[in-house]
Order: C-alpha cells, then sequence, then structure tokens
C-alpha cells in the first residue's frame, strides 16, 4: 500500500509537472494532484496484491476468485482511480483562485469524503459483491442455498 501511494505521488506530479496536464492544473493547485494520488495508489496497492491473493487462494467457505471475477475487480479499481483523479483535478482548480494552504485543505475533505456516496449504494441489487460479479447457478453461496 505505501509503494503504491508513493508511485501515485510520482506520477500525478509527473503528470502535474511535465505533461499536457501541467496547463490544465494551476501552481496553488498541485497538491491537490498529489492528494488524490496517495489515494488512488493506495487503495490500488492495497488491493491489486489482494486480488491476485484471492486468485490462488481459498477455503471451504471462502472459494477462490474466478478470474472473471478478479478483472472485474480490477476494472473496478482502475474505474474507481481514474475518478479519484478527476476529481483531484477539478479541485485543483480551487488553486487559481484560493491560496495553496486553503487549497489543500478543501483538497483533503473533497477528495478524502467524494467516494462516499459510492459507499452507500446497495451494490448487491446490482449483482456485485465484494469478491466481484456472481450470476448463475453458482451465484448463491451454500450457506444461504435452501435444501
Amino acid at each position: 500500500m505505501t509503494l503504491g501511494a508513493f508511485a501515485g505521488v510520482f506520477l500525478t506530479t509527473s503528470l502535474a509537472d511535465n505533461s499536457d496536464l501541467s496547463n490544465v492544473v494551476p501552481t496553488d493547485g498541485r497538491n491537490s494532484l498529489v492528494i488524490g494520488g496517495i489515494g488512488a495508489g493506495g487503495l490500488t496497492g492495497l488491493l491489486i496484491p489482494l486480488i491476485l491473493a484471492a486468485l490462488v487462494k481459498g477455503t471451504e467457505e471462502n472459494p477462490r476468485l474466478r478470474p472473471a471475477e478478479a478483472s472485474t475487480n480490477i476494472l473496478a479499481l482502475i474505474g474507481f482511480d481514474v475518478y479519484l483523479l478527476a476529481i483531484s483535478v477539478i479541485v485543483a482548480q480551487f488553486g487559481r483562485i484560493l491560496p495553496e494552504g486553503l487549497t489543500v485543505l478543501l483538497s483533503v475533505f473533497a477528495i478524502g469524503f467524494s467516494w462516499m456516496p459510492l459507499a452507500v449504494i446497495p451494490w448487491e441489487r446490482f449483482g456485485m459483491t465484494i469478491t466481484g460479479v456472481r450470476r448463475g447457478p453458482d451465484s448463491t453461496p451454500d450457506s444461504q442455498k435452501s435444501d
């Protein structure tokens, strides 16, 4: 997780300084991208090893992930990372009108709490579980099947 956060900081700092995005991000909003990079990189660094471990390790109570479920989880994680970075770029625009310290404070709250609406969505109603999408006759765990 820590290595992922450092990688996220490096990538977003490079985006803010050495790419076409450097024209979009004001100087006082640069740290907003860094905060978004910490969140996206840290989350990716935490979940990718867990998803890969779930591919090869399982028990009778908690079976291994199927490749389709793992790829769905990874795609959802990439989508969430893009969401965090987009929020970072949007919040960085406040650097045009606010001083750097206030922009950083606003960034921490805006980026840190922007995912809260996603957390309250009942993903089970859409066929999503913690381990990915489960469809078909094997989609119900053995403990919930009726005899």
